[in-house]
């Protein structure tokens, strides 16, 4: 094996880079609805998200092997190759974060690497088969999932504590909220994190310092989880005020619902070895709480921008990766450049972004959630055969006044009552 080279340190604090951006771009998907229904407080929240991103880092390996063995072929992987991928993931999560748009860093990740080993080896260096059925597959398919399975969970929630005591139930939701949230937040440990530990294993057998086909090792699992630890207690308040009150407003039993049909649909995937992306399916299913509620409306022009961003991010990563990896190819002097690079336009869109502070002190403050937005096409016919809440019934009669009366001519008036 040869020896622990410069370029192979610089890919793996690279990498560790990439994996702290990762956990602050996503700690909206484990804790966003938690702490805009109330059930905890911010600063908890991401405590808690952190301590359980890093347990769930140790869990599994699955994902780490389909990033490492199967989505690029080994043979011709550069150390450089993989730098140039994560420039273009890196890039790609702090610009979504700066404009709170929640777009996945599973496939900023991926298209970055796809990217880098095109221009690198050409077409043929992706599995195509791999690609399809463990990334573009899942990635279509985890927000329908999540969402039906939320909103279906929604209605039925509504519907059997349609009796319950009304401050007994919404207790007992929260209670399960933040526990559905801590589910959330293991998933995206087991999912996540592994994403950050096969990008290091591949640079380590590109570089020759493992064998190819190697599990990664204890210390790339830990280093992996401490980083997206670190980034997860942070918090990415930008993309939790999108999260939690820009798509739509929930109450406890959707939070519930949403956690929970995510974390289901995360824990699965990461079984199965998918490289999913926890934002498609927490978004989905926030989206699919948000119609599961008589009333409730989803902030389509929000969630369009959102589904734009997703869009993009392979090609987009893809690309600069791909810029990256030409220039990096120049020799050494070419990756200090991209190097460079990477710093400058990270510390100028951090500068940026201290323009409008948003932190735990403001992330759930009302008037920054998004203008009220009237429910659309889609919101009306799914609200319309939506069971409606507990106590809005009542409410509602309470609300409405009787209606007015015509008086009968030939009654007495009070003038002329004795």
């Amino acid at each position: 094996m040869e020896s622990f080279s410069l370029i192979l340190a610089i890919v793996v604090v690279t990498a560790l880079a990439f994996d702290f951006t990762n956990g602050f771009h996503d700690t909206a998907n484990a804790m966003a609805t938690t702490i805009s229904t109330g059930a905890l407080k911010p600063k908890v929240a991401v405590a808690m998200s952190a301590v359980l991103n890093l347990v769930g880092a140790f869990l599994s390996v699955e994902v780490a092997n389909t990033i490492s063995k199967g989505l690029v072929d080994e043979t011709g992987i550069r150390p450089e190759v993989i730098f140039a991928a994560l420039v273009g993931a890196i890039l790609w999560n702090l610009l979504t974060w700066l404009v709170g748009l929640p777009s996945s860093s599973s496939h900023a990740l991926m298209g970055g690497l796809i990217g880098a080993a095109v221009a690198s080896a050409g077409i043929g260096a992706v599995n195509g088969d791999v690609l399809v059925t463990k990334v573009l597959l899942p990635a279509i398919a985890a927000p329908i999932v999540a969402g039906v399975a939320a909103m279906l969970a929604s209605r039925m929630t509504y519907s059997l504590g349609r009796k319950a005591d009304g401050k007994a139930a919404a207790k007992g939701y929260r209670a399960g909220q933040i526990a559905s949230a801590g589910l959330v937040s293991l998933a995206h440990g087991t999912n996540d994190a592994q994403k950050t530990m096969g990008i290091i294993t591949l640079a380590l057998i590109a570089g020759g310092s493992l064998a190819p086909d190697s599990d990664p090792p204890v210390w790339v699992i830990l280093g992996a989880g401490l980083a997206i630890a670190l980034g997860t207690y942070l918090g990415g308040w930008r993309i939790i005020r999108t999260m939690g009150k820009g798509l739509t407003d929930l109450q406890p039993q959707q939070g519930f619902a949403a956690q929970t049909s995510a974390a289901t649909v995360i824990l699965a995937s990461s079984h199965l070895g998918f490289s999913l992306s926890t934002t498609h399916s927490v978004s989905g299913a926030v989206m699919g709480a948000g119609l599961g509620r008589k009333g409730g409306v989803v902030r389509w022009s929000t969630a369009t921008r959102m589904f734009i961003a997703w869009g993009l991010t392979l090609p987009a990563a893809a690309l600069v990766a791909a810029l990256a990896e030409w220039v990096c190819r120049l020799g050494d002097w070419g990756t200090a450049l991209v190097a460079v690079f990477l710093v400058a336009a990270s510390f100028a869109i951090w500068r940026i972004s201290r323009r409008e502070v948003v932190d735990h002190t403001n992330v759930v403050d009302d008037h920054t959630a998004g203008a009220a937005e009237p429910a659309g096409v889609v919101t009306t016919a799914m609200a319309a055969v939506s069971p409606p809440p507990a106590g809005v019934t009542e409410d509602l009669a309470a609300t409405v006044p009787a209606p007015a009366t015509t008086p009968d001519p030939k009654a007495p008036s009070a003038a002329t009552t004795v």
